[in-house]
């Protein structure tokens, strides 16, 4: 009889434990849905410690190397870390410039952290088959772990200003941008890791720019290592940057191409709308669209010093409505009006129904605002002579 309560007693606290998230492995609490458990997909270890991103000591496996895009995705201000992890003696297939083709078995992680605690890191895995696996994991309270999140993401995980809160995302978010592509395939493609991201030449005005560390992973870095073939050592001798007339622009471009690019460009489903944003070292799909090749970046772009917006956005018509403009009116950027410039209302919105980028922000990149407004402005100075109306 005894026996039986026993049994029947450890029964009911093993039932409490998993109803509360505990980690029982890692013998910590972890803040996570109670129905977790039942609902966490199977192509991804259930704890963070399981993917090799840590070494048997808990600090980072040698094997996986930091790395930081020159312009990085504005998250709301959360401070990022990165990392790679290639397989021994393997290389990535840049015959395609623009659109690295990494081995099976590559490895990517992106830590989110906002002041003092870590809330999510992400996890990328190329598979033998081609595909990538997409998870997200959410620290337990002790920081000693993190868990698998549910592929349907988890809401309001960590506040992250007065009324506003920290969501880690659904494996569908994260594909809506790493998959944007258009065709019957979808071609998964690494943001923050290409050969714009990783050039040497790297832009000094970007927002939110990141301190390169020694260790960091940067395109000489696998040049000199081999790690990319074909061979691309005339990547060294003039490293990718975006073509720009002036610091600003450079600096705008390189934002929007990150920001907005993944879903803006000329192979993606949006291509119809005719914005293409996306900065690309061939030419061959770049900003002005896959059927007006821009220069590559061995010859950079000169434009008259009273044209500081490129052409194919200057006067832009945009489909999205801008209030109280006239219909059909609205224009991606008006010269010398940031309220009557499509890119600048989006920006500062934060509801679902307009607001840019349309996922994964809660909070309004100010100094992103900041730089574009001041980039609107200095183009409608150009560009008007004095009794000259803009348009």
């Amino acid at each position: 009889m005894k026996t039986r309560l026993l049994v029947a007693s450890l029964l009911l606290v093993g039932a409490c434990v998993m109803r509360l998230g505990v980690n029982v492995e890692a013998g910590t609490g972890a803040d996570v849905e109670p129905d977790l458990q039942v609902r966490l997909g199977t192509g991804s270890p259930r704890r963070l410690s399981d993917t090799g991103l840590y070494a048997p000591d808990g600090t980072i496996d040698p094997r996986n190397r930091p790395f930081s895009p020159q312009y990085p995705l504005w998250s709301d201000g959360a401070a990022k870390s990165r990392w790679i992890r290639l397989p021994e003696g393997s290389s990535i297939d840049v015959s395609d410039v623009d659109r690295w083709d990494f081995p099976a078995g590559t490895r990517f992680w992106k830590e989110f952290r906002f002041g003092d605690r870590k809330v999510e890191t992400r996890f990328l895995r190329r598979e033998t088959d081609g595909s990538w696996t997409f998870a997200s994991y959410a620290w337990n309270e002790a920081q000693t772990d993190a868990v698998l999140a549910p592929e349907e993401g988890m809401f309001d995980v960590a506040e992250i200003a007065p009324g506003k809160r920290h969501s880690i995302p659904a494996v569908t978010d994260c594909r809506a941008c790493h998959d944007s592509d258009g065709g019957p395939v979808p071609r998964t493609n690494i943001l923050g890791f290409s050969a714009l991201q990783l050039s040497t030449d790297r832009d000094p005005g970007a927002p939110h720019a990141e301190p390169l560390m020694p260790e960091m992973i940067t395109l000489r870095t696998l040049v000199e290592e081999g790690r990319l073939t074909p061979a691309q050592s005339d990547l060294l001798a003039t490293p990718p940057r975006i073509d720009a007339p002036d610091a600003r622009t450079r600096s705008v471009l390189g934002y929007l191409s990150t920001n907005c690019g993944s879903c803006h460009n000329g192979d993606s489903s949006l291509a119809n709308l005719g914005l293409f944003l996306k900065a690309n070292v061939s030419g061959s799909h770049s900003a002005s669209g896959p059927s007006h090749p821009a220069p590559s970046h061995r010859a950079p772009r000169t434009l008259a010093p009273s044209h500081p917006l490129p052409s194919h956005l200057l006067g832009k018509t945009e489909k999205w409505q801008i209030p109280d403009v006239a219909e059909g009116e609205s224009r991606f950027v008006t010269p010398g009006a940031p309220d009557l410039s499509a890119i600048l209302v989006r920006m500062k919105s934060r509801r679902p129904s307009s607001q840019m980028p349309p996922l994964g922000t809660v909070l309004h990149d100010r100094d992103a605002i900041d730089l574009v407004t001041t980039w609107v402005e200095e183009a409608g100075a150009a560009l008007v002579a004095p009794g000259q109306s803009r348009w």
